[in-house]
């Protein structure tokens, strides 16, 4: 009893908001295993994984990262609008379709971002892979490609189910995409807090879409946003902070992150959003 009561007078004495960690002992005795329980947050043990428990396992969304060559932009575009074309042209066939495609004018230069959905799985993903491989015509495409670029990368992600689908935009908008790489078992919390956190960013229909990795880098997230311009996302982020509780998002959040970053993307003429 003694315990309880030093906890509740801790308690009582901490900061509104304060995040408490327990830094006694571990005991086998009951009262300070109850006591632990009470002062440190804890996930409980699921049967489900938690990307089941955060989004839609049967839609995969492929994003590709190219690196361009400095003198070979105007090229590789031309060269990824012929790549596009021909997916969509077997669309049936491939179960894929482009969510947006942009290059980046701050942030990565010389970049460009691509958004890809695949409705069906993983097993819809490598029906593409063995299409691309065989077809004569892609494979010329991906070779020409080659000349154009100095790296690439690929995640396949999952859609966060609480954030919009990524539906088409009309013209004319920029895009931010803010890239968190988070420390390992976080996500459900991550989760948790921006699941309440986007109902205070709903004002400006700013928010995109919002994903995170299912192989590639491993827990990263992407939240992607939309304004009309920098100064449109410059007032809509401040306006955020004068709505009560975004605050307390980015307070339990921030302690989840690594390392962070933003680029601002724009679209290219041939993505679907614009």
């Amino acid at each position: 009893m003694k315990s309880l009561n030093r906890a509740i007078s801790l308690c009582t004495y901490l900061p509104k908001n304060s995040r408490v960690i327990s830094t006694s002992s571990v005991h086998n005795n009951t009262e300070d295993g109850w006591l632990k329980k009470l002062l440190v947050r804890r996930i409980e043990p699921t049967k489900e994984s938690h990307s089941r428990m955060l989004s839609d396992k049967e839609i995969i969304y492929a994003l590709h990262t190219h690196n361009i060559r400095p003198d070979s932009v105007d090229k590789y575009l031309k060269n990824y609008k012929n790549s596009v074309d021909f997916v969509h042209s077997r669309k049936p066939e491939l179960g894929c379709e482009l969510v947006g495609s942009w290059t980046v004018s701050v942030g990565d230069m010389d970049q460009a971002l691509h958004l890809w959905r695949y409705v069906g799985g993983f097993e819809k993903i490598d029906k593409a892979k063995i299409l691309f491989r065989e077809n004569p015509d892609y494979a010329a495409l991906e070779k020409e490609r080659g000349n154009f670029v100095r790296s690439r990368h690929l995640q396949y992600l999952l859609a966060f189910s609480f954030w919009p689908n990524g539906e088409p935009r009309e013209p004319n908008n920029i895009y931010e995409i803010r890239s968190y790489s988070l420390k390992p078992g976080t996500m459900i919390e991550w989760g948790n807090n921006w699941a309440r956190g986007l109902t205070y960013r709903r004002a400006q229909n700013e928010a995109f879409a919002g994903y995170f990795s299912q192989i590639g880098r491993l827990y990263n997230v992407h939240h992607i946003w939309c304004y009309k311009n920098l100064q449109a996302r410059r007032e809509t982020r401040e306006s955020t902070w004068r709505n009560p509780g975004w605050d307390e998002c980015v307070a339990y959040t921030v302690p989840l992150i690594r390392e962070m970053h933003c680029r601002i993307l724009e679209p290219t003429e041939f993505s679907p959003t614009q």
